[in-house]
């Protein structure tokens, strides 16, 4: 039996993503570009671990001009987890999704509460439906947080947008350091993975983090 990708060399390994039997060359090459490989994959969250990072031009990121400081980062890092778990529930409702449509659903989310923090309000909505699927989630996990602060103190809810705002910032910002560039890219989604807190009521069903991996991002 030869490779289901190259047919010509022994394959090593089974890939969920052609489905089938593959050389090592080929999964190192189709990963993330010809093979849609899917997050669960042993042998891409082990590439993702070891593979060096593109460089990339960080003045080429947006929203440059929204300043966040370690203070900052420090004292809303509950927040940077809780939304950046949003982004992952919002990705896993559909496997064909991957970085790309993150970075989209990001900026969708910034536009939208950059005109929160004019005074006004303009819900920004991706065409994307990946995109549009994240957002959504995203803002109902907003919704809720503030939802239940508010039920708990009797108070009107200390997440104010500009909060919410630099921390959407800030995971885009992440998203471009992880993206690997790759056609279909989900190193970033592995990253996330990672740091996943579940949605009320899914906490029994949710595997723990490790006791040796860190709980904040950086």
């Amino acid at each position: 039996m030869n490779c289901a990708i190259c047919k010509t060399r022994k394959p090593k390994r089974y890939c969920p993503g052609v489905p089938g039997e593959i050389c090592s060359v080929c999964c190192g090459v189709g990963r993330e570009e010809t093979v849609d490989c899917p997050l669960d994959c042993d042998y891409l969250r082990e590439a993702h671990i070891h593979e060096k990072p593109p460089e990339f031009d960080r003045a080429a990121v947006p929203n440059q001009d929204i300043i966040i400081e370690e203070p900052w980062l420090e004292q809303n890092q509950h927040l940077l987890i809780l939304f950046g778990s949003a982004v992952m529930d919002g990705a896993m409702k559909s496997p064909s999704v991957t970085d790309y449509d993150v970075r989209e659903a990001l900026e969708s989310l910034i536009r939208t509460y950059r005109t929160l923090e004019s005074g006004l309000y303009y819900e920004a909505l991706p065409t994307n439906p990946y995109a549009l699927e994240i957002h959504e989630t995203v803002q109902a996990r907003v919704a809720d947080l503030r939802r239940r602060e508010s039920a708990a103190t009797g108070l009107a809810t200390t997440i104010r947008d500009s909060m919410v705002l630099r921390a959407f910032v800030f995971l885009q910002r992440l998203e471009y350091t992880y993206n690997n560039n790759r056609k279909r890219s989900r190193a970033f989604l592995d990253f996330l993975r990672r740091f996943h807190v579940p949605l009320p009521g899914e906490e029994e069903d949710a595997p723990a983090l490790e006791p040796d991996e860190p709980r904040i991002i950086l």
